[in-house]
């Protein structure tokens, strides 16, 4: 009977210890901030893939200070690069719709996240954004580091509360 027991528990243990090695790719729907759709072949979630925060978190980070036309001084702007999420959902296509938590849309090209260090920041001054601060998520360029950035075009495609990306 004790032996039993210890199979129980040993087998419970290495479901457990299973289950944290891959937390970073298991997502909790409760907590999901992102889900990419569409042209992507790494799914986690019913044909998409859902991050949440933590998972976020544990992409390589990128970091720059930038005047926006939304803040009256510059801020620093923290996050994933948006190419390394769309890699690690296998993406393949040529354009992005980005989709905020009002249903608002924008268009991004693909190349974009190549061209520019283009970043989905999920910090402003190594602080979380609250969704009355533009966040919890805001896809942000590079403005001061490439002026080429410094146009309206680019302004109308960075997106703040962003929760949904789905490649075309």
């Amino acid at each position: 009977m004790h032996s039993a027991r210890r199979l129980v528990l040993s087998l419970s243990l290495l479901l457990l210890a299973s289950f944290v090695s891959h937390a970073d790719d298991t997502p909790q729907p409760a907590k999901a901030v992102l889900t990419l759709s569409g042209a992507i072949s790494h799914t986690n979630s019913d044909n998409t893939y859902v991050f949440n925060m933590a998972m976020l978190e544990h992409l390589p980070q990128y970091s720059f200070t930038t005047d926006t036309p939304w803040f009256p001084e510059p801020h620093k702007f923290s996050g994933p690069l948006m190419r390394d999420i769309l890699a690690r959902v296998g993406a393949d296509g040529e354009t992005l719709t980005a989709i905020a938590l009002n249903d608002y849309k924008v268009t991004i090209p693909v190349e974009d996240s190549t061209r520019f260090n283009l970043i989905v920041a999920i910090h402003k001054d190594d602080k979380s954004m609250p969704v009355r601060d533009k966040g919890p998520l805001f896809v942000i360029y590079p403005f001061d580091i490439d002026s080429e950035t410094q146009s309206q075009l680019y302004y109308d495609r960075s997106i703040w509360q962003l929760k949904a990306i789905h490649v075309e």
